[in-house]
């Protein structure tokens, strides 16, 4: 951890986000950038004539540089760069000089062949952005799911008061208000995956102008279509000199859909926490309050809200800007660009926030049970429905008149209403009295 960086995941939170480095730092965008030109070049050997009498020869050669990238090339391309002040031409520079020292100079010309930077740029972006989601975000997500299922099926079925508008309703239990969260990420982490990555890979404005002008007996778009998949990604076919990166921020959406499910969720457990209905685990050691010596807080959890909002506003920008540029291109997205291991850096921080917060709860049954016990009120809804199931006029009316008087309504005081009923189907009388606030739960978890 450096003590002396800018932004905190390259401080303070170094250590639980640096598996993004592998993505989004500098050195990863050139090695993406290195590999992909490379790819691109041993592609081209395969139907180009000046390349293909040699190809066997270019193909072994350039798989040996793939294998022995090191941190001495990303150096190379930012000495380069300093003198170019243009990152893709610096690494076409150093590539060109890797051919030349090994023995492949006279095919040097043939890297980044046709291609304008944006090209690499916006095919790398989906390269960065597949590789990541598969590898970390997507299975940090699913962590948060699956801890959540634990920790459920480890508490079962408590039942326990639910509230509307914050006042005290029907009740629940634990484990499906979680499984409701569960939910409704499964839903968007299905529409995740059907998110395709796309990119543009057709020259200077979209068009195969230079490609054509110097082979136009070869089928350009569908060699480059055949290329793209070969990556794992789908060609946009009518761009300008950019992709419009319009999946690009449905993806930018959907996570952002998915962190305000778990901001929602997390902003649910700190009520529960401050109402005493979940506990947190003492962390020997851990200090909760500066000077209140008993305070264990919800760190986790305010932490993990925190971070995800931060990452929204970033993902709610680029979900705004990067469809928009003037013409056929401008350059502000390639600065903003810079951004995305960033963004999704605050939310794989909120994630694992969050399953480092849940592994501290637990429920405080006793409390739970009380807060049941000082709320007969909530079954009238239960009373009043089967009474109308049984032909009595306005039970709803009727029942109001006990539940909504300044006095606190009692297992007694409700069994006593009943009796002035003066019902005589015992049968119902006892079906009525058998609600309680602890059994009145209904069908959990339905479908």
């Amino acid at each position: 951890m450096s003590v002396t960086a800018l932004s905190p995941l390259d401080g303070r939170y170094q250590l639980k986000v640096e598996e993004l480095s592998n993505y989004f730092s500098e050195a990863a965008l050139i090695r993406y950038m290195l590999i992909l030109e490379i790819d691109y070049l041993k592609s081209l050997s395969e139907i180009l004539p000046e390349l293909e009498e040699n190809r066997e020869k270019i193909e072994e050669e350039l798989s040996v540089i793939v294998a022995t990238l090191s941190e001495g090339d990303v150096t190379r391309v930012k000495d380069i760069e300093r003198e170019t002040n243009h990152d893709v031409k610096a690494v076409e520079y150093h590539l060109k000089e890797l051919l030349s020292s090994r023995g492949l100079g006279q095919y040097k010309e043939f890297v980044h062949f046709g291609l304008t930077s944006q090209d690499i740029n916006n095919t790398v972006l989906s390269l960065q952005l597949k590789d990541c989601m598969r590898d970390v975000i997507n299975p940090s997500i699913d962590r948060v799911t699956s801890t959540l299922n634990s920790i459920s099926a480890d508490w079962g079925d408590i039942p326990m008061l639910s509230r509307t508008h914050g006042q005290a309703a029907s009740p629940t239990t634990i484990r499906k208000e979680l499984f409701v969260f569960i939910g409704r990420v499964a839903t968007q982490r299905s529409m995740l995956e059907s998110i395709p990555f796309t990119s543009k890979f057709s020259g200077a404005v979209g068009n195969f102008n230079a490609h054509v002008a110097a082979y136009p007996e070869i089928d350009w778009g569908d060699f480059s279509n055949k290329f793209l998949r070969g990556l794992g990604i789908e060609r946009n076919c009518l761009t300008t000199q950019i992709e419009p990166y319009d999946n690009t921020c449905a993806l930018f959406d959907n996570i952002k859909r998915i962190n305000s499910i778990f901001i929602d969720m997390v902003r649910d457990i700190w009520m529960y926490i401050s109402l005493d209905y979940f506990k947190l685990n003492i962390v020997e050691g851990e200090v909760g309050s500066s000077t209140m010596p008993h305070k264990v807080n919800p760190i986790d959890f305010e932490n993990a809200e925190g971070n995800l909002m931060l990452s929204n506003a970033l993902l709610s920008f680029m979900s705004e800007k990067l469809p928009v540029s003037r013409m056929q291109r401008d350059l502000t997205d390639s600065t903003v660009l810079r951004n995305v291991g960033v963004m999704l850096g605050y939310s794989l921080l909120a994630y694992k926030n969050i399953v480092a917060g849940l592994h501290k709860l637990r429920p405080h049954v006793e409390k739970i049970r009380g807060d049941l016990e000082d709320n007969w009120a909530i079954v009238s809804e239960g009373i009043q429905t089967i009474m109308k199931r049984h032909g009595y006029e306005k039970p709803y009316e009727l029942i109001k008149g006990l539940t909504r008087t300044n006095a606190k309504v009692s297992k007694e005081s409700l069994h006593e209403w009943i009796d002035s009923l003066r019902i005589e189907d015992e049968a119902l009388v006892s079906r009525l009295k058998s609600l309680t606030p602890h059994n009145y739960l209904g069908n959990l978890i339905s479908g």
